[in-house]
This record gives structure tokens, C-alpha cells and sequence, in this order.
């Protein structure tokens, strides 16, 4: 065997644990799930998680990191040569095509916000507050262009606009006889959200 053979192994390896371990962590909660677990699931030997990660809280970290990495895109938002309703809408569509790609996200959310961990100080915390920020700049150079209703705060703004699409998919197990949420709706979700962030509901 040789030594790109082992790295390779090496990387199958802990990308299996990772993978095996997601739902487990989702489902249950840190607290909830033990290694013995987890390498029972991954067909891997116990020690192997100590031996990739140090343990089971640096197994978690690096799921969390995975999952959490995917906000790091929003950034490139602001790279793009858009107007700021635009970028909101941009924002709207990659939230949507997110929790489409990684349904566990949304728990993680919840669980490390509810009942955080170390990992939410270092993975969590930021990953948030650069969504955040993002949004929060881009509403308030809408306003410096008046292209926004004076007397709005950035902040109250972006929360509202991310909670709105947040929301949706944290109650789909508790609305799904009340409202479709399948994916052929993920447009006219899009456009809705749009439509109530941009006019409000008034006549």
C-alpha cells in the first residue's frame, strides 16, 4: 500500500464518521449519542474517533464545521455587482437551496442556540453574526441610496428577513397538512418572501 493509498484511507475514513454522525448529533443532541455509537453505525473501530478527532467533541466540532461552512458563501452576496433588493433575493434563494441540500441544519441551529455547547462560542456565534452582518450592510447601503423606507433598522431588518425563511422550514414537521413544502414550491416561496420584505401586507 502506498502513502497516498493511506491518506486516502484516512480521509474515507473520517469523512464516513462525519457522514454517520451528522443525523445522529441532529436527532439527538450531543449528550445523546456516544462513540460506541457512532462506530457501530461508520463499521469502524472505536478508537478510530479519537484517533481522527480527539474524541467525540472534536467529531462534533467537525460536523458543525461542516455544516456551518455553507454560511461562509453568503459572503460572496456582496461580491456581486447587484442592487441591494437583489442581493436580499439572492440571499432568499441560496437560504432556500441550503436547507434543501442540508436538512440538518436547521437543528443544529436550534440545539446550539438552545442549548449551546462550546462549539457554538467558536463555530456557531460567528457563523451567525457574519450572516447577520452581511445583511445588515446590505439593507443600510439600500438606505444610503434611498432605496428603503427611512426609519428601518438594519439590524431589526436582516432578523426579520431571515427569520422569516428560518421559520418556515423549523416548523414544516408541525404545518405539513397546513402547507405544502415540497421543493416544486420553493419558487413561489422565494417570491412571496420578496413580495412581504419589499411591500409589507397592507393594501
Amino acid at each position: 500500500m502506498t502513502e497516498r493509498d493511506v491518506t486516502k484511507g484516512d480521509a474515507d475514513c473520517r469523512e464516513t464518521l462525519i457522514t454517520v454522525a451528522t443525523p445522529l448529533f441532529a436527532e439527538k443532541g450531543f449528550n445523546g449519542v456516544s462513540v460506541r455509537e457512532i462506530a457501530g453505525y461508520a463499521s469502524v473501530n472505536i478508537s478510530m474517533i479519537s484517533y481522527y478527532f480527539g474524541g467525540k467533541e472534536g467529531l462534533y466540532a467537525a460536523v458543525l464545521n461542516k455544516q456551518f461552512a455553507v454560511l461562509k458563501r453568503v459572503a460572496e452576496i456582496n461580491t456581486m455587482e447587484s442592487d441591494p433588493l437583489k442581493k436580499f433575493e439572492l440571499y432568499v434563494r441560496a437560504t432556500v437551496a441550503r436547507y434543501r441540500k442540508s436538512p440538518y441544519l436547521l437543528r443544529f441551529y436550534t440545539s446550539e442556540l438552545t442549548n449551546p455547547t462550546p462549539c457554538f462560542a467558536t463555530i456557531v456565534k460567528p457563523a451567525i453574526q457574519g450572516v447577520v452582518k452581511i445583511l445588515q450592510e446590505t439593507f443600510a447601503d439600500g438606505l444610503s441610496h434611498h432605496q428603503f423606507r427611512e426609519g428601518l433598522d438594519p439590524t431589526d431588518t436582516a432578523l426579520a428577513l431571515a427569520g422569516m425563511i428560518n421559520f418556515y422550514f423549523l416548523i414544516e414537521p408541525a404545518t405539513g397538512e397546513l402547507v405544502d413544502h415540497s421543493p416544486e414550491r420553493d419558487e413561489e416561496l422565494i417570491q412571496h418572501i420578496m413580495d412581504i420584505f419589499s411591500k409589507g401586507v397592507l393594501k
